[in-house]
């Protein structure tokens, strides 16, 4: 894909600009959501040494013996905090597990809120301690992030600015620092990550150690998304496409593998998955549903939604 094919926009516009400049963004975003379900973001306001400190804190944790990091794996927690070791994820669809582990941290409820009693609480690592720590602060970073973009689109749906701000208070997001170990023998058919479609309200993704992410086009077709520097992708999930009745578009993408001569290559990833909270209702949106784009979905929550997907993904039983 070339660079421009996922366009770059500017959050700075919506948080710090005039009414012109806000419009201006409101559109960008929301067009590109309707058309290809992926931008990346520049000056989203996530320090680049919060997540250079993150990822080079998850390289550690990656780099421990299987067994060690086999202690913070729990294994009723369904994926949803701490370890989850090689081969046990899928995509929905598939047969064979995606070549990758991952770390997880979730919301951490600090007013009172009685939602505090659907979480588990956070592993915390002994071994690389600042890890979970600096994983929270990240958290809160995209967390913000995350909720402007949510304004914006709000705004571009004529919901009101502040249409997913309660609905996202608490809400059960997770950070997630994705490790592919080097490609050792030939691959069972999986790729590091099979195509799929996350299943949250927008996805949050920052440095992709090495290239790999593709997304599908409206044709079928696969492109490269790279992002710029200090740039983060961001995209679409099932559960926004699900509330607009598909016209803002949860895209298809896949993680490849490198070509074979980079197959020793390891490849860190760290996506933020937007979530709400799990009373949000996901039914279709009115003003969606129309004689050209009739009612696709039955109305779910979004708590209803993860349970089901989490089964289908192969984390819980």
């Amino acid at each position: 894909m070339s660079k421009s094919a996922i366009p770059v926009v500017d959050l700075a516009k919506f948080v710090n600009g005039n009414e012109e400049k806000r419009a201006e963004f409101v559109k960008e975003l929301g067009d590109a959501f309707h058309d290809i379900g992926f931008v990346s973001v520049k000056n989203h306001g996530v320090s680049q040494e919060l997540v250079d400190s993150f990822y080079n804190n998850a390289k550690k944790f990656f780099a421990l013996p299987t067994s060690k990091k086999k202690e913070y794996e729990i294994v009723e927690l369904a994926g949803q905090r701490g370890y989850t070791s090689f081969g046990r994820e899928k995509a929905k669809q598939s047969e064979v597990a995606d070549l990758k582990e991952f770390y997880q941290i979730g919301q951490v409820v600090e007013d009172g809120d009685s939602i505090k009693s659907e979480y588990p609480d956070n592993i915390h690592t002994d071994v690389t301690p600042e890890f979970t720590d600096l994983g929270r602060n990240l958290y809160q970073a995209f967390e913000k992030s995350g909720a402007e973009l949510l304004k914006a689109i709000a705004i571009y749906m004529d919901l009101g600015e502040d249409y997913f701000t309660p609905k996202i208070h608490n809400g059960n997001s997770i950070l997630r620092a994705i490790h592919y170990p080097p490609i050792l023998e030939e691959p069972e058919s999986a790729i590091r990550a099979e195509e799929h479609e996350d299943i949250n309200l927008i996805t949050l993704l920052v440095g992709a150690s090495a290239g790999g992410l593709q997304v599908m086009d409206k044709d079928g077709n696969w492109l490269d998304a790279l992002p710029g520097e200090n740039e983060i992708v961001v995209n679409v999930g099932d559960m926004l496409q699900r509330l607009t009745n598909n016209y803002l578009k949860s895209t298809t993408h896949r993680v490849v593998n490198p070509p074979r001569e980079l197959w020793h290559t390891p490849r860190l990833s760290i996506p933020f998955f937007l979530h709400p909270r799990s009373t949000m209702d996901l039914t279709c949106l009115d003003k969606c549903v129309t004689d050209e784009r009739p009612l696709a979905y039955e109305p779910i929550t979004a708590g209803e939604y993860l349970d089901e997907r989490l089964r289908q993904i192969g984390l819980k039983k």
